[in-house]
């Protein structure tokens, strides 16, 4: 091993960087503490590089009549050895002799610009957050997604192109939402693979600018992929863990996401992860990064594969796959991780090269594969290249649309009303506001955001309306002291209504922290329980992404309404508000199932298989196949209408014969699978008495293939525009070949003949029937994974 060696190669980089940026890090003693060159090096503004002049102008990459790939590895064959493998981590150290700039890999933007330079203030000190993904999803709105992806990368873009970040993210997640004590589900689209699927396309395509287009937006990451769900649960470290997953699960639930943005999508990165699967790191798993991504879910050649980060240095450490960091270097880069997120790369690849573990090709393909992708996004083009004139004041223009807003008002969910309580009478002049999300600022963003240019808290909304506020904390969200009851009691005394906000956040779940049970934390129920005895209208705010046992507050009749909203980014105070008074209705609908607390205590929140076995006390995982009672579906959500629905063109489909419908011309979709099978279509007539928009989820159920069967899965949903009292919409899903399929125990997915309903939302207030004739079809085919271990693991 010789990492001062390339440490020494790697410092005496710097101050060249450092004066590229006219920026100095005289304290930074980087020899003394090999940890802060990444760091040093990470804080530089972003440049792009010369092909006007200079050692890169006579070169094929600048050469714009070329292909990405031909470009790339014209510019990779100008790399001695050393420059190459300083440039395979997530912060490469560019080429100064080339006068090829550092790049810093690692962005974010999950639900806003993350991770970006940021000054103090004035221009570039803000971007528009948004709220966190599992809110967004609520809201069942496919533009929607697809419009925040392209303001997020419009404002990316801005960003880039004034130095102060890359053209890359780190994002979008798009994991399940498996079990409830997961600390990260917020940053997904809920429990449903359909769901993850279609926020994941409608969010890659919005950042990239549209499917595989010529010239890239941003460059999108798909992670983590794969069977990631868990952070750190009674000491199971996500850095450790060993997830055992069938095939037949991994095909059917965990991987559609991923197969979605890789095959429909097109995105340019996938993430893997820092677990194991069946015994074999994500990011030394060829299998998973050859065999399944590029090989069965046409991934194409030239994207690259980013480890999470330090996730190459865990294949070694805790994992143990690898004798050391040098072999799990080797074993990552061959199985298919191209770019490190760390330093394991930069530090050891030299060791494996003169080992012979890997040769100077397999290193040479990731940072082609990198180059590539930044290729296609103009980053060789110069000022005229597409979306180079983007600026501050595009970020001014796109967060003055108030999506953000929209976003937040459509994405919070009714999930009681007892009594029509809500929106609030004209009767109600002054409302209590208590709790601990009451006077929230920086909660509201959830995690991975970046500075937002105002944080609007439930209590400033209130306060801005016409409503007289009395304000008491009242406790905090995990404390068990009362001493702020009685001022919460004597606020409450005082008005006509009573708000409590509260739940959970980041305090109590977060990147690498899940939760120990699914309760309410503190004593936030003693509180709401003496304030139920007040008899006045009480509305409970349930914020967070997870959800919380509330059935002693769906069971409590004296609480009058509750409601859910997540993190609901920088406007979420007025999205509370705006809701609570009826200036907008709600018609979101849960992503995820909302447990009873002893859920979290029947088996192990790492078992992932689906299915449920009663040797293990599973008793079923997510809404497909859990078999006992919810507090609240997934799924639910109530208007502050009445909707009345009814299938226009009856309820018998007809039968469609498999065989045909696998051998029909497939025009304007890759695959025959992706057709349309039929559309699934409703009348809806608001009958009440408020304007509102709404949601339908369409579920499918049946009776084909082998046991045991899932009690219903999605095939679709949409939203509808706003519908004023008495008027008659309609609501059209089309529902594809491949959504009605399942899968087989080898993992295989499969048209099985026999009868199928279609049913709309959990009520079930529309119900239409199809058959499937003819032999069963396999529409996508699963690959054996072989389980070798490779040879060069046992080097040491």
């Amino acid at each position: 091993m010789r990492p001062l060696a390339s440490l020494a190669a790697l410092t005496a980089l710097l101050p060249i960087a450092l004066s590229q940026n006219n920026q100095t890090f005289e304290d930074y003693n980087v020899e003394a503490n090999p940890d802060l060159f990444p760091q040093c090096l990470a804080k530089l503004n972003m440049s792009f590089p010369d092909c006007t002049s200079g050692p890169l102008s006579k070169n094929l990459v600048c050469d714009r009549s070329t292909t990405p790939h031909n470009r790339a590895t014209a510019l990779i064959s100008l790399f001695t050895f050393e420059e190459l493998v300083n440039n395979t981590g997530n912060t490469g150290y560019g080429v100064p002799r080339l006068n090829l700039p550092n790049y810093q890999v690692w962005g974010e933007a999950l639900h806003g610009v993350g991770r970006a330079t940021f000054p103090d203030s004035g221009d570039f000190s803000w971007a528009t957050s948004f709220p966190m993904p599992i809110t967004t999803m609520a809201a069942l709105n496919r533009t929607l997604i697809k419009q925040i992806g392209d303001i997020v990368s419009t404002q990316l873009r801005a960003f880039s192109n004034a130095g102060l970040g890359g053209l890359d993210v780190y994002s979008p997640n798009i994991n399940t939402f498996r079990h409830p004590v997961w600390g990260r589900g917020q940053e997904t689209p809920g429990e449903d693979a359909y769901l993850a699927s279609v926020f994941g396309f409608e969010y890659v395509t919005g950042l990239q600018g549209g499917v595989d287009p010529e010239v890239l937006k941003i460059i999108a990451t798909a992670k983590h992929y794969a069977g990631y769900d868990i952070e750190n649960w009674r000491n199971h470290s996500r850095l450790g863990n060993d997830m055992q997953i069938t095939q037949q699960e991994l095909s059917e639930y965990y991987m559609p996401p991923f197969i979605t943005a890789a095959m429909s999508a097109k995105v340019r990165s996938v993430m893997c992860s820092y677990n194991s699967v069946n015994g074999v790191p994500s990011c030394a798993n060829s299998f998973f990064l050859q065999t399944l991504l590029r090989d069965t879910f046409d991934f194409p050649e030239d994207g690259y594969v980013s480890g999470d980060c330090a996730a190459v240095y865990n294949v070694w450490n805790p994992h143990g796959y690898a004798a050391n960091e040098s072999a799990a270097s080797a074993a990552s880069i061959r199985a298919g991780t191209d770019i490190d997120c760390g330093t394991s790369y930069q530090f050891y690849l030299e060791d494996t090269f003169d080992e012979n573990l890997i040769s100077r090709a397999e290193i040479e393909r990731g940072v082609i594969r990198l180059y590539s992708n930044l290729i296609q996004a103009g980053y060789f083009d110069g000022p005229d290249a597409l979306y180079r004139d983007i600026t501050w004041d595009d970020v001014l223009e796109t967060d003055s649309w108030n999506i953000a807003y929209e976003a937040a008002v459509e994405g919070i969910v009714l999930l009681k009303n007892e009594n029509g309580v809500l929106p609030l009478s004209s009767d109600i002049k002054s409302i209590a506001l208590i709790g601990p999300w009451a006077n929230v600022t920086t909660e509201l963003q959830g995690n991975y955001f970046g500075p937002a240019p105002y944080l609007n808290s439930p209590l400033k909304a209130f306060d801005d309306s016409d409503l007289e506020v009395h304000y008491a904390l009242g406790t905090n969200i995990s404390t068990s002291s009362t001493s702020g009851f009685e001022s919460a009691l004597a606020a409450a005394e005082k008005a006509d209504a009573i708000v409590f906000a509260g739940g959970i956040d980041g305090t109590i779940e977060a990147e690498a922290m899940d939760r120990d049970n699914i309760t309410w934390p503190g004593n936030q129920l003693d509180l709401i329980q003496q304030l139920s005895q007040l008899s006045k209208p009480l509305i409970v705010l349930q914020m967070g992404g997870g959800q919380v046992d509330s059935s002693t507050l769906k069971d409590n009749t004296n609480v009058n309404a509750l409601l859910w909203g997540g993190y609901p980014g920088q406007s979420g105070g007025a999205a509370i508000v705006d809701i609570i008074t009826g200036k907008r209705a709600p018609a979101a609908r849960l992503v995820t199932t909302q447990y009873h607390a002893s859920y979290a205590e029947e088996f192990s929140a790492i078992d992932m298989n689906l299915r449920p076995n009663r040797s293990s006390g599973n008793p079923g995982q997510t809404y497909m196949w859990y078999t006992g009672e919810p507090v609240y579906e997934f799924g639910h959500g109530l208007f502050y209408t009445t909707f009345e629905e009814e299938a226009p063109n009856g309820t018998d489909l007809g039968s469609f014969n498999i065989q045909e419908l696998v051998t029909a011309s497939h025009e304007g979709h890759e695959r025959v699978e992706q057709s349309t099978l039929l559309n699934f279509t409703v009348s809806v007539r608001n009958t009440g008495e408020r304007e509102s928009d709404y949601t339908g989820l369409v579920f499918v159920n049946s009776t084909a293939g082998p046991e045991p069967r899932p009690r219903k899965w999605v095939v679709g949903f949409e939203r509808l525009g706003s519908l004023e009292a008495g008027e008659e919409q309609v609501f059209t899903v089309p529902v594809t070949i491949d959504s009605v399929a399942r899968v087989d125990e080898r993992g295989n997915r499969v048209l099985y003949p026999g009868n199928y309903e279609l049913a709309l939302n959990n009520e079930r207030s529309v119900v239409v029937e199809f058959t499937l004739e003819g032999e069963e079809v396999i529409l996508l085919k699963w690959p054996e994974d072989p389980e070798v271990v490779p040879d060069i693991l046992q080097t040491q």
